[in-house]
């Protein structure tokens, strides 16, 4: 059957018709949709929050402060595969059967890996059983109605009939609406500037004072006794001869933390911003480890045996805590140069 240039007409309005609401729909979705600290779209970062199991829940919890639904992700892989990952380690001691068990956890977790993944990288708000209470909890999200990023769905609404001119003039041209949106990236830039700017001061400060006291006055870190009789102190320092081997790592690492503070002063570059702090992270780390392997600590020098039992104890739990704090911030920080390093490409 022949279409009349009126039905023809009819039909093609009808589907431009669809197609205009379907574009506005996708706007109005990128429009509402939760901002987020990092810089992809949620239902990858839901994926990236399972695919390293806890520990990329670990390094999204923290990365992400804005959206909720990320940090449910990142939460929920924390509390199930960290609980996984102890309740392993617990039967995995177990004679006979702890091997048995250990094989079907590892299925079961490997099971619900892909679930997790497949139902975020969906757009779904999945929640487990406790594990995903726990989640709200930690995140401070109450789930009633499933908030999803979702796809759009493949049948818009019908839209409501209006003159197609009336429709153009309330949209703002493209030129002055990208102008318009343009200006919050540069007003959070110049904020997050000038609250970084003290930070690095701050920074260089602190790290100047380390290198002054570990070179010059780590002698007198020490254990102080006053002699009454002569009216006069004494000390014995906390530290061996051994420090002279940690003191080039450390004055290494300081040095690049100096110089790091400074760029970051004058650079506002988020790829070479990340970058440097890659470099800061990653040789603080190097020096706490490598004053653990050393430990140039000499704690009999304090008089009760417990105290000085509890002290080389308490030091060695505090650097360890220390190297394990700067490890999160390096991955963190990884992480993070490479998200930029994408988003630039991609744009």
């Amino acid at each position: 059957m022949k279409l009349t240039p009126e039905e023809r007409r009819k039909i093609y309005e009808e589907e431009k018709a669809r197609l205009e609401a379907k574009e506005q729909l996708e706007e109005e979705k990128r429009r509402t949709a939760p901002a987020g600290t990092v810089n992809l779209t949620p239902n990858i970062t839901g994926v990236l929050c399972y695919l390293g199991v806890w520990v990329t829940g670990i390094i999204f919890f923290i990365l992400e402060q804005k959206n909720k639904w990320i940090r449910f992700h990142a939460a929920q892989s924390i509390v199930v595969f960290g609980g996984l990952g102890i309740i392993t380690a617990i039967f995995h001691w177990i004679p006979f059967i702890g091997w048995a068990i250990t094989v079907i956890i590892w299925i079961i977790g490997v099971i619900l890996w892909l679930v997790l993944m497949s139902k975020a990288y969906n757009g779904e708000l999945y929640k487990l059983p406790l594990a995903g209470d726990i989640a709200e909890m930690m995140v401070g999200l109450v789930i009633n109605i499933p908030e999803s990023p979702g796809p759009v769905p493949s049948e818009p609404p019908t839209p409501p009939k209006r003159p197609r001119k009336a429709a153009a003039a309330a949209a703002p041209p493209p030129t002055a609406r990208a102008a318009k949106e343009c200006k919050i990236p540069d007003e959070y830039t110049k904020d997050s500037r000038e609250r970084r700017i003290p930070l690095s001061v701050a920074g260089i400060v602190w790290n100047v004072i380390l290198l002054v006291v570990f070179n010059w006055l780590n002698q007198y870190i020490a254990y102080y006794t006053y002699d009454s009789a002569a009216k006069t102190w004494s000390w014995n320092s906390f530290f061996t001869s051994d420090i002279n081997a940690w003191l080039p790592v450390l004055n290494a690492a300081l040095a690049i933390a100096i110089i790091g503070n400074i760029i970051l002063i004058f650079i506002n570059h988020k790829i070479i911003r990340e970058a440097i702090h890659v470099f800061m992270n990653g040789f603080g780390l190097a020096a706490v480890i490598n004053l653990l392997v050393i430990f140039p600590f000499n704690f009999n020098v304090i008089p009760d045996a417990d105290a000085a039992g509890w002290t080389t104890m308490g030091v060695r739990g505090a650097l360890i805590f220390i190297a394990v704090c700067i490890g999160i911030s390096l991955i963190v920080r990884v992480i993070k140069f490479l998200v930029n390093v994408i988003h630039a490409a991609i744009k």
